[in-house]
Parts: structure tokens; sequence; C-alpha cells
């Protein structure tokens, strides 16, 4: 159980420094609208990775800590993008708002009681139970994935 306890601790802490990592990097290519993915420009990507780790993993953590055994639907981040970016909407506000949220779900993981990383959830199309470590594990998957991107960018 303390190697769990501690793995815990250790993906939270990794979790809050990537979103700092991410955040730096965003700040460091300059100019927002340049291309680091495919079509993809940085200011879209901060976007994307703000609003998923908000409406995606931010909320299925919340919601199954809260809500017993939640049902979670398939999130289409393309349609989302398509109905929801804002090209105008200043870099520094997203990733404030980007660092402001994982700082806030890092506080709340760091209060939890061990059995509340065993709570369960469901999805559409994945199968089995779905614990809450695991969104978090997604959740900081999905920023270093990003991380990774505008750093090889």
């Amino acid at each position: 159980m303390k190697e769990l306890f501690e793995y815990r601790e250790k993906m939270i802490a990794r979790l809050g420094q990537a979103a700092q990592e991410f955040c730096d990097a965003c700040k460091e290519v300059g100019d927002p609208f340049t291309k680091v993915e495919g079509e993809w420009t940085l200011h879209q990507i901060a976007s994307h990775t703000r609003d998923v780790e908000k409406l995606v993993y931010g909320e299925r953590i919340h919601q199954t800590l809260t809500v017993d055994n939640p049902q979670f639907k398939s999130f289409d981040a393309d349609i989302w993008m398509e109905t929801h970016y804002n090209k105008d909407e200043p870099l520094a506000d997203i990733l404030s708002e980007f660092a402001s949220n994982v700082e806030r779900l890092c506080k709340t993981l760091n209060g939890l009681p061990q059995p509340a990383w065993s709570r369960e959830s469901r999805h559409d199309t994945m199968g089995g139970e779905l614990t809450m470590q695991l969104w978090v594990e997604r959740s900081l998957a999905h920023i270093e994935e990003h991380l990774q991107t505008i750093k090889t960018a």
C-alpha cells in the first residue's frame, strides 16, 4: 500500500509540474499562431488542452468523487473546437485559466482520503468500471502529450 500512496503523491506533483511546464513551453514559442501540430497552432493546442482538462478530465474526476458510479459520454474534441474555439482569446488568459484549474485539482487530490481514489465511474465506449485514479492518470497523460508536441515544434 505504501507504494500506491507514494505513486499517487508523485502523480499529483507531476500533474502540477506538467501544467507549469506546458505554460512555460507555450510562452517560449512566442507567436501563438505558430503551427505546432499539423494545421493546429500553439493557440489552438493551448485552448484545447485547457478545455479538455476542465470539461473532460476535471469534470470526470469531480463527478466520480461526488456521484455514485456516474456514466460519461464520449467527448469529441474536434467538434468542441469547431464550435467553441475563440482565436481572439489572449493566450495569457488561456494559460492562466489552465494553470488555475490544474492547481485547484491538485489541491483537491492532495486532500482526498485514499478510498476516494478507487471510486468508480462508467464510460459509453470504454469497458469496465473506471476509477477516479484512471481519470487523473489520463489527465496527466493528456497534458504531457501536448507538452511534448510543443517542445518538439
